[in-house]
């Protein structure tokens, strides 16, 4: 499915393209965290509920491999569209219909859409970019999910304090619709240069049966349950430990924002020159030694900042990395690989928020205790993994599975 007539300007332009439609799609998600006790109270109802929600969402959000195959079959611009499409349904019923119910279809759907438009962007670049250069570009589309703490989740918490607790998805709702428009008018469609044969179970059989792919899943759940128990109570933490309001909160997701911009950067230029699976486990250690540190830095609101600034910024180097390593494992069906990638994410994710509000019962370095044993299985799951049909050589990785590309 490559566009071999594509200039290295078109590449770009596109890819901003996909990652500010991306920033719009993270944003109404990524919300909730920081906000869960807000909405907990604007909705009078206990935050296990909120949570209990957010889970419910990952679990359900999995079915998204079925649906992925459409990127592989009917191109990548068709499952971006659906992806899209599915999400602004979710967020405009929060907004203009607000109660616990519409909230809890607002996460479940935002989730699926989400989980249905990245791996079609994924797989895009994976069909348009050499393996020696995908860290780079997918480290870029991946800046819109830091982004969104650094400028939308800010200003939605900026607008809940002037306006209602909703009226921040009537905004991110209406945005996501011009982003739609704007993906079908300037994505040009594309059609699979090979579509996968056999049937979409006959296919997740040949997935399931590649041994890279299933260390990938199990890696990618427990990386994911690692981030999740922290992830899930760290604005319960900082609300109730320190005493701060809905700014205070606002400024601690500018801080996971600009953390994870940071491991993105990283991420940018060590997957490429370090090599994948050795950036992946440099951001498990580090993401790990930081969970163990917490006492260190939990004495004051500003120590708070500067851990939830190194926990979310190691965090993003591995996950990140473990991106392009994970698009050459199955190429002849990367978005539907993708999307069964992503559907591990999820459950990982899933697993963390089911367990998390029991943990913090017993303090937050409960839950970063548990973050570091989750990414020390993370770290052995991943030294298992080894690409099919790979070449190292020297710091450069490359695969005779590469597709013609820029």
């Amino acid at each position: 499915m490559s566009e071999t007539s594509m200039t290295s300007k078109q590449l770009n332009g596109r890819v901003a393209l996909l990652t500010t439609t991306r920033l719009v799609m993270t944003s109404s998600v990524r919300m909730v965290y920081p906000f869960l006790a807000v909405f907990a109270n604007n909705l009078q109802v206990d935050i296990s509920k909120i949570s209990l929600a957010i889970g419910f969402s990952f679990v359900a959000s999995a079915a998204a491999p079925f649906l992925a195959p459409i990127a592989d079959r009917k191109g990548r611009k068709t499952g971006m569209l659906l992806g899209i499409g599915i999400f602004v349904v979710g967020t405009l019923l929060a907004g203009l219909l607000p109660n616990y119910t519409t909230l809890f279809l607002m996460i479940l759907l935002g989730n699926l859409g989400n989980n249905l438009f990245l791996p079609a962007v994924q797989a895009y670049v994976g069909d348009n970019v050499r393996y020696e250069k995908r860290g780079l570009y997918l480290a870029i589309t991946e800046i819109a999910w830091a982004l969104s703490f650094v400028i939308l989740v800010p200003l939605a918490g900026w607008i809940i304090e002037r306006s209602t607790w909703y009226a921040p998805f009537i905004f991110i709702g209406a945005a996501g619709l011009v982003m739609m428009v704007l993906v079908w008018r300037y994505l040009p469609s594309d059609h699979p240069a090979e579509s996968p044969e056999g049937n979409i179970f006959k296919n997740f059989g040949k997935i399931f049966t590649t041994k890279a792919a299933l260390l990938g899943f199990a890696f990618a759940l427990f990386i994911c349950a690692a981030n999740e128990v922290v992830n899930v109570v760290f604005g319960v933490w900082i609300q109730s430990s320190y005493g701060v309001l809905i700014a205070a909160l606002g400024a601690a997701t500018l801080v996971i924002g600009i953390a994870e911009l940071t491991g993105e950067g990283l991420t940018a230029y060590l997957a490429d020159h370090l090599g994948k699976q050795k950036s992946v486990a440099l951001g498990l250690i580090l993401n790990t030694v930081t969970a163990v540190a917490l006492p260190l830095f939990s004495r004051s609101l500003t120590g708070a900042f500067i851990w939830l600034f190194l926990f979310y910024m190691t965090f993003e180097l591995a996950i990140i990395s473990s991106l392009p390593l994970m698009t050459e494992v199955f190429p002849e069906a990367r978005a539907t690989l993708m999307a069964l990638l992503i559907a591990a994410f999820s459950l990982g994710r899933a697993l963390g928020d089911l367990i998390a509000p029991a943990l913090f019962a017993n303090g937050i370095l409960t839950n970063a205790l548990v973050t570091a044993g989750m990414n020390i299985l993370a770290l052995l799951v991943l030294s298992l993994i080894h690409l099919p049909r790979r070449e190292v050589v020297g710091e450069v990785e490359s695969s005779s599975t590469d597709t013609p590309g820029l």
